[in-house]
């Protein structure tokens, strides 16, 4: 017998209509707000989750080996569609392993639902199996998190949960009950508030050209969140005759082949691109908190575009700041510089950073050794990508060597950019390949962080996503190691023990070749583009120091 015998008249479901439990109306709400797919592992406090999932068809169910990545392939959701995405799992151990991709979703700012089971209500708060304070738990890693204690009460958390998501781009988190789940709730699914972006106001933004009309070294620093804004960017670097400097892992958004394209500024950078930037007297930085200390200008005035007020004031030190839509301020800004000159002076030290950094790229990248040099790998890797490819990053020494010799066109990259966990790269490949299942997907990864997640490799097979994995593989840590000698301490403990990647990826259902040479690796490469199975390319990779900590003191 249940223990909630009361319903609330309120948004009850309308006469003559079939009352549904609590896992239906969660399902339908989740619809609603364009949910596509949850990602997770089943466990026993779900299992009521499961149920109403077999009886639909629209809601996709992702099951994964490792509740971290489903995590992490919900946040890379979350990146490359900018919609709410959706994780479940078992309650206890079941949410402490979605926390690393909970903190990635975090700390980079998009907008995702976990759902985890809890303790039967009249267990709460004893010593039940698994039982713990979860709202306690999260906190740090959730905009928001809440228990559901009533059938009647789902709705009501859900949109708040699901409007906070999306309003605060932030992880939030429901617990449901074990047996909430298939008792009958009276209340019906929430459609999404619209909410109408905010005009910006012709004021603001005419003292902004204003501003930026007196520059004399003008330079943009672009981010992910400016990548719908790309056009509307490069027009305005034009009009503004100024250098552009991409954030960390904001590959794609300016094709490398745009004259004042500078590539990226600090780790994984452009080596040259910070000397100049410093000089600059006026910065204008678009959907990016990206602000590396010391490669920085200390006296540039500052602006600051973002899509939320909530963006502006927190890293990047601006003395004017925007919020709204990115693409539109940027248009308006471009419209108020009509009458701007600008100084071939500093137009000619543009060029010559672009030139200085272009032949030296192409030297790494002509490399020929063997085991094969990193930039040699990523250059083999850039030959064979379309323009619409979407980029699945790892982290790890592999992260900056693509980000330094890496020359995108119109690719879409996808990394963990501030939580940085190794890992990321196979699930955010998978999401990417659920999301846009008509593009190519490529994810880059070490050795280090496939280890990690190597068990899902069955995952992409299961569900057959044709995706292309790249493993560098040296045997080390490199990075660690690297830092280790760059701060004289002894370099203990960076060696790592790998498996025969080819076996387990076969073992896996995927198809994998391992490639000595450049000349296998493009084979390889291509090959994989033309079938529909996974493929994995395992590259023995030389153990090099990257530029990056050869030149740090």
């Amino acid at each position: 017998m249940s223990i909630f015998t009361d319903v609330t008249q309120e948004n009850k479901f309308p006469k003559g209509t079939e009352m549904q439990n609590v896992a239906d109306v969660i399902i339908k709400q989740l619809q609603l707000w364009g949910v596509k797919r949850i990602y997770g592992v089943i466990g026993d406090a779900i299992f009521g989750l499961m149920d109403g999932l077999a009886r639909q068809n629209d809601l996709e169910w992702i099951g994964v080996k490792h509740e971290s990545v489903a995590a992490m392939m919900a946040s890379a959701e979350a990146k490359l569609t900018g919609r709410i995405a959706v994780c479940a799992t078992q309650m206890g151990p079941g949410l402490t392993n979605l926390i690393t991709g909970l903190g990635d979703a975090y700390l980079d700012g998009v907008p995702l639902l976990a759902i985890s089971g809890q303790a039967p209500t009249r267990k709460i708060g004893t010593a039940y199996k698994q039982f713990i304070d979860q709202q306690g738990l999260v906190q740090a890693v959730t905009g928001l998190s809440r228990l559901v204690i009533h059938p009647d009460a789902v709705v009501d958390s859900l949109t708040e949960a699901m409007f906070t998501a999306v309003d605060q781009t932030t992880p939030v988190h429901l617990s449901i009950p074990s047996d909430l789940w298939t008792l009958p709730c009276g209340v019906t699914p929430r459609e999404p508030v619209r909410i109408a972006n905010q005009a910006i106001g012709s004021e603001q933004i005419r003292q902004a050209a204003n501003l930026m009309l007196a520059a004399k070294r003008p330079m943009i620093l672009v981010g992910n969140r400016a990548r719908s804004a790309g056009d509307m960017v490069r027009k305005l670097a034009d009009a503004w005759g100024c250098g552009i400097v991409m954030s960390y892992g904001a590959k794609g958004i300016i094709a490398h082949s745009h004259p004042y394209q500078l590539d990226g500024l600090g780790e994984g950078g452009n080596p040259f691109a910070s000397d100049l930037f410093k000089q600059s007297d006026f910065v204008l930085a678009i959907g990016t908190s990206w602000w590396p200390e010391h490669k920085v200008p200390e006296h540039a005035q500052v602006i600051h575009i973002e899509e939320r007020t909530s963006m502006l004031g927190k890293v990047i030190p601006s003395q004017f700041g925007i919020a709204g839509n990115i693409a539109e301020i940027v248009q308006a800004l471009t419209e108020g510089l009509r009458d701007y000159r600008s100084h071939p002076d500093w137009l000619q030290l543009v060029n010559q950073c672009k030139q200085a950094w272009n032949d030296q790229n192409n030297l790494e990248r002509a490399i020929t050794s063997s085991p094969l040099h990193p930039a040699a790998i990523v250059g083999a890797i850039e030959q064979t990508m379309d323009n619409d490819a979407i980029i699945a990053l790892d982290e790890g020494d592999v992260t900056l060597w693509l980000l330094r010799n890496f020359r995108g066109t119109t690719q879409q990259l996808v990394l963990s950019e501030r939580w940085r966990t190794m890992g990321f790269g196979l699930p955010s490949a998978m999401a990417a390949k659920c999301s846009y299942p008509n593009r190519q997907v490529v994810c880059v990864t070490g050795d280090g962080g496939l280890g990690m997640v190597q068990a899902d490799l069955i995952t992409a097979a299961r569900y057959g996503f044709p995706i292309t994995v790249v493993v560098f593989n040296n045997g080390t840590l490199q990075m660690e190691q690297d830092k280790m000698m760059m701060k004289r301490l002894s370099t203990f403990g960076p060696e790592i023990s790998n498996p025969n990647f080819v076996q387990i990826a076969e073992a896996s259902g995927w198809v994998a070749k391992r490639a000595k040479s450049i000349d296998e690796l493009r084979t390889a490469l291509e090959e994989a583009k033309l079938i529909s199975k996974p493929y994995l390319i395992d590259v023995p990779t030389a153990n090099i120091t990257h530029p990056d900590f050869q030149t740090q003191k």
